[in-house]
């Protein structure tokens, strides 16, 4: 398979992370006898020096005629002070824009070797924490009608949630392809109790259901997913949910795993050229440093092999010398607990170099 990646290298610690899930890539393109390629993209803080534009739309064609793209971080207190559409993030939003991207896809798995980190009890995270919440990206009550109204005397604020069966299909067929590629379970959550844009969720996606004869689709009313969630997450293989509520509860899962570090997530729409990046930030703070933690933007790398390459021997050769090198008891300083006893911490290239010795073909 011949394959071209556009790599963001983007700001802070971000070229430091993208290096070593570089690096990692090629490993896997030797090992199964892939190619693959890789064009530069400038976004960011470190495009608004160079182009005097976060996303300059040669920027944005590079990302639009490759396979896939994969971020580091952008952003940093360097430019908080440049004008509101020149914001580094304002190049992300246009490249999402650009893109089509539609579906944000964040697993929240918490890694047996760091699960003393998890806020919940010991016997609820021995259960496992294993799954991946779909969350429907442009539409909903974040894009719909919001004015502040004077009636009556006084100020009156409206927000309007609308959703089309056609956006609540594309996303829930994201949904469906997901479990496929999973353990075949999806839980669609929703507020049909009290939402009319719910009640026509959970209406489509029993319609789509039919399609999916391989996967178990269940309903979950939203405010119930967020106590099942703390209570027993092991339950959940993939939830496919609208915008604001998969805003809240991704975060939440993001929580319960430990670290943020070791986060990856994706963003795709109606192809296979999709988002990949890890849910930090671009620490400006540690830059340069080698101290960064780069799993998650490895993660994030198999990400892309499993979902826009279907490539899951790879992903999951890639899963498995991380869960090694954890194994060994090896540390990036984020994740190396209190009592270090038997655990040995390293920096951003020996992590990543210790990943690409044990990364091994399945």
């Amino acid at each position: 398979m011949t394959r071209n990646i556009a790599l963001i290298r983007g700001d802070g610690i971000g070229p430091e992370i993208v290096e070593q899930a570089l690096l990692v890539l090629n490993k896997v393109a030797a090992l199964y006898g892939h190619t693959f390629t890789y064009t530069d993209v400038d976004m960011g803080g470190n495009a608004i020096d160079k182009w005097g534009d976060p996303l300059p739309q040669e920027m944005l064609q590079k990302c639009l005629d490759s396979d896939s793209v994969l971020l580091g971080a952008v952003g940093g207190p360097k430019w908080n002070d440049v004008p509101g559409p020149m914001r580094p993030e304002k190049g992300l939003l246009r490249l999402r824009a650009g893109m089509g991207v539609y579906s944000n896809n964040r697993p929240a798995k918490i890694w047996p070797q760091l699960a003393s980190a998890s806020p919940l009890k010991q016997e609820i995270v021995d259960k496992g924490i294993d799954f991946l919440i779909v969350r429907e990206l442009t539409g909903g009550i974040y894009f719909g009608k919001h004015e502040t109204l004077h009636q009556d005397g006084e100020s009156v604020a409206v927000d309007e949630l609308r959703y089309s069966e056609s956006e609540i299909r594309r996303i829930g067929r994201i949904g469906f392809e997901s479990a496929r590629k999973r353990r075949g379970k999806l839980c669609s959550v929703e507020k049909s109790n009290v939402l009319d844009s719910s009640r026509l969720w959970k209406k489509v996606m029993h319609e789509l259901a039919e399609e999916y004869p391989d996967v178990t689709l269940s309903d979950m009313l939203v405010d119930n997913c967020a106590m099942q969630i703390v209570k027993d997450p092991s339950q959940f293989d993939v939830i496919v949910t609208e915008n604001m509520f998969g805003d809240i509860l991704s975060d939440e899962a993001s929580m319960i795993t430990g670290s943020i570090g070791m986060i990856p997530s994706s963003s795709l729409g109606d192809t296979t050229c999709g988002l990949y990046e890890p849910i930090h930030g671009s620490a400006p703070d540690i830059a340069g440093k080698d101290i960064a933690n780069p799993i998650g933007t490895i993660l994030a790398a198999a990400m892309m092999l499993r979902y826009s390459f279907d490539l899951a021997a790879e992903a999951d050769a890639i899963e498995s010398a991380v869960s090694a090198v954890l194994d060994q008891g090896y540390r990036t300083a984020d994740i190396l607990p209190d009592q270090a006893t038997g655990c040995i911490k390293v920096g951003c290239k020996e992590m990543g170099r210790l990943i690409i010795e044990n990364l091994t073909k399945g």
